[in-house]
């Protein structure tokens, strides 16, 4: 099935519902699972929210003191194989996304396809947010929009589309302007912009002491152990520099390398590059404008220099090859 909500019902209805987000869900995850979760009540099923890894950003946990959210790390639930899964803002054989049990029988997404598989139901569209599509359902069915709901949504959308600059669909300003009616605006507004912890000013100074320019390509290490969700924060601010339209940054994880890419250039597809400035090594994928990827560490190499040289030159490399464009070094 394709994307009809009421097929989604139809095929939900009866079952134990899981709503599993992204491991280290960020704020359009959580609204797209809070709102996908409130969907289905007002349609009489019941769902419980999980996810598998940990919540590292500040925007998140707030979300779940103001909206009142609740989502549960998987180690901390009872799945049994038989319960059905909905996965949103993510897709089965993602690297972020863990296989757990119960059946993956619906997606909701709007990420590129990375790998097919046969859902029940799925709705994969490629819009700025997933909050959006879920806003959708909630519009078409016109069930009441509660406030909460609404906002949660609301800032989901405005997040990942860095505040409709980046990544934009019809479907997320459709969506913004339905929801500004029922959301708080004053309190989103606030979120946004105090959605940094000070501890994060360390990552920003880190970058920008080891930025290097190339022509337009900014590429730059965070030489410490860094979150996902901090990694992609200051890839965008290494964007906004006026010589820069393609941003390459990457920090430890865990003994691996978290790679966060972003580009303004029109025939640079940000998840197409990293795809190829790793492959062999590691993994990577996303949208035009915004991707990520890792380099697990068994593919590491010890000497920090010598590393940061090779993954300059693979995305160099990358751009000439895919792109046709020599990069100046």
């Amino acid at each position: 099935m394709d994307n009809n909500w009421k097929d989604l019902l139809k095929l939900l209805r009866g079952h134990t519902v899981w709503v599993q987000t992204h491991n280290f869900p960020d704020p359009d995850a959580i609204a797209s699972a809070y709102g996908l979760q409130y969907f289905l009540k007002m349609h009489d099923i019941a769902s419980t929210i999980c996810y598998d890894g940990h919540v590292d950003k500040l925007s998140v946990t707030k979300m779940f003191d103001c909206f009142g959210i609740i989502a549960t790390a998987y180690d901390e639930l009872d799945i049994k194989e038989e319960d059905y899964v909905v996965l949103v803002d993510g897709q089965k054989f993602n690297s972020n996304v863990t296989d757990i049990p119960g059946d993956e029988v619906a997606c909701i997404d709007h990420h590129p396809i990375y790998r097919e598989y046969e859902y029940r139901y799925k709705d994969l569209r490629i819009t700025g947010s997933c909050s959006a599509i879920i806003a959708e359902y909630i519009m078409e069915s016109k069930i009441p929009v509660e406030e909460k709901v609404a906002s949660a949504l609301y800032y989901g959308i405005k997040m990942d589309t860095n505040s409709l600059n980046r990544g934009l669909s019809r479907l997320d300003i459709k969506m913004y302007d339905f929801l500004f009616e029922y959301a708080d605006s004053g309190l989103v507004g606030r979120m946004y912009n105090n959605s940094m912890e000070l501890s994060d000013l360390r990552a920003y100074g880190a970058a920008i002491q080891n930025v290097n320019i190339y022509d337009y390509v900014a590429v730059a290490r965070i030489p410490f152990e860094c979150e996902d969700a901090l990694v992609a924060m200051v890839s965008d601010f290494v964007l906004k520099l006026n010589v820069v339209t393609v941003a390459v940054l990457y920090a430890e994880k865990n003994g691996s390398l978290k790679f966060s890419v972003r580009s303004e250039e029109e025939d640079i597809h940000s998840g197409n590059l990293i795809a190829e400035a790793l492959d062999g090594i590691g993994s990577g994928g996303g949208h035009l404008e915004m991707a990520g990827g890792l380099i697990p560490p068994e593919n590491r190499i010890a000497d920090f220099e010598d590393e940061d040289y090779i993954i300059r030159d693979r995305f160099l490399d990358a751009i000439k090859k895919l792109y046709g464009r020599n990069i100046r070094d």
